[in-house]
């Protein structure tokens, strides 16, 4: 046992938060609050959550996750929870780096030894998939996701789809399971479109086909597609999630680490979720830090099923080098080999972050600022 002594952020390239906390015996352990676009919104947050747990006992976790969620009185929401996210994954890495142990095996232990992974092609107005597609089968990649589609109006000409379709055909045709990301961009008159022109295609799965907060519409898209449907990046809770469960309106549950309230929050939702017959897919084209956590909750998760990896995701390349094989010293970890990754086998999270490169780029890093879309008649579209 050892109180918090300290809690730190990072804000570091190209758009990450990264929390170090360290106990009055010097255990430490790293987390990730990263919140894409609103970087300062969680580093104030935080300020606020150092001056009220610094002092507490490190290792009585859920303690600390339900003192800073019951007690805010304002629950959930991407700010707070991602805040969280932060510190509850720096308090399970400590421990079990005190422990000498790798974090799954304090979750209960492994169901798996490797991690079947995929990761993005095609940017935010996807382009040469075909090339894209077949570097990341060169890179033992076996399943890919891309955005679905531009920008599209709310009730756009079915001409806007149809290069969606083509795309799809093309990525399969390499070799690859594709998933097609609608990103929210979609309005309900588009997106119904859109599932039944490629349900031929067979895609792994349709993500986000319409927002979260379109539950209905949702529910209504899901009986009429045999595609699987995924959503979860922007729901920050069990509360949030259980809904979708509820209704059976979905077949993949995509909650991101960083978002819902760390390790802790995250397992929880796995479990409703396995009540449910409904597969975890956990959402992460952020860091090494949350990826390396999604890792270790993939390896002792029965309903897994797949792992978003952001090896070189447009984002990270628009940024310059920095990419998450960045801020770790052993970068073999994130090796893809048909299909998958090893289970990692460290002490902790499994990996053993850069500190000496993160502060560095901390000193000047800059926020990333969130991205949008403009329609031709300069009115807003979903991004």
């Amino acid at each position: 046992m050892g109180k918090i002594k300290t809690i730190e952020y990072f804000r570091v390239l190209p758009r990450w938060l990264f929390v170090k906390i360290t106990d009055e015996h010097g255990n430490y352990g790293w987390g990730e609050a990263t919140l894409e676009g609103h970087s300062q919104a969680v580093e104030g947050c935080l300020d606020a959550m150092i001056q009220r747990f610094v002092g507490y006992e490190a290792d009585n976790i859920e303690f600390l996750w339900q003192t800073a969620h019951r007690h805010s009185f304002y629950r959930g929401g991407p700010v707070l929870m991602s805040a969280l996210a932060g510190i509850d994954i720096a308090l399970w890495d400590l421990l079990a780096r005190r422990l000498q142990l790798p974090l799954h095996v304090l979750l209960g232990g492994a169901v798996r030894n490797k991690i079947k992974v995929y990761s993005w092609i095609g940017g935010d107005r996807p382009r040469d998939v075909e090339a894209a597609a077949k570097e990341r089968y060169a890179q033992g990649f076996r399943a890919v996701k891309m955005n679905a589609t531009e920008d599209v109006d709310w009730l756009d000409s079915p001409n806007a789809l149809e290069t969606s379709v083509e795309r799809c055909r093309i990525v399969k045709a390499v070799g690859l399971d594709v998933g097609l990301d609608f990103h929210g961009r979609l309005h309900k008159p588009m997106a119904k479109q859109l599932a039944k022109a490629l349900e031929p295609h067979q895609p792994l799965f349709i993500e986000e086909p319409l927002l979260s907060e379109h539950h209905e519409g949702i529910k209504q898209l899901s009986g009429l597609t045999t595609i699987p449907i995924a959503l979860g990046e922007r729901l920050y809770s069990r509360w949030d999630v259980k809904r979708f469960l509820h209704d059976t309106s979905i077949d993949i549950l995509q909650p991101d680490i960083s978002h819902c309230g760390g390790i802790s929050e995250i397992r929880r939702i796995a479990n409703m979720a396995e009540a449910y017959d409904v597969a975890l897919a956990p959402h992460c084209p952020l860091g090494p830090i949350a990826l390396a956590a999604c890792m270790q909750v993939a390896l002792c998760t029965p309903n897994f099923t797949i792992q978003e990896m952001g090896l070189t995701i447009h984002y990270n390349t628009e940024a310059g080098a920095y990419d998450i094989k960045n801020y770790i010293k052993d970068q073999s970890v994130w090796d893809v080999k048909e299909g998958y990754v090893e289970g990692l086998k460290g002490i902790g999270l499994g990996i053993e972050v850069d500190e000496e490169e993160v502060r560095k780029v901390a000193k000047t890093a800059n926020a990333w600022a969130p991205k949008g879309f403009v329609g031709p008649d300069g009115s807003i579209r979903e991004w």
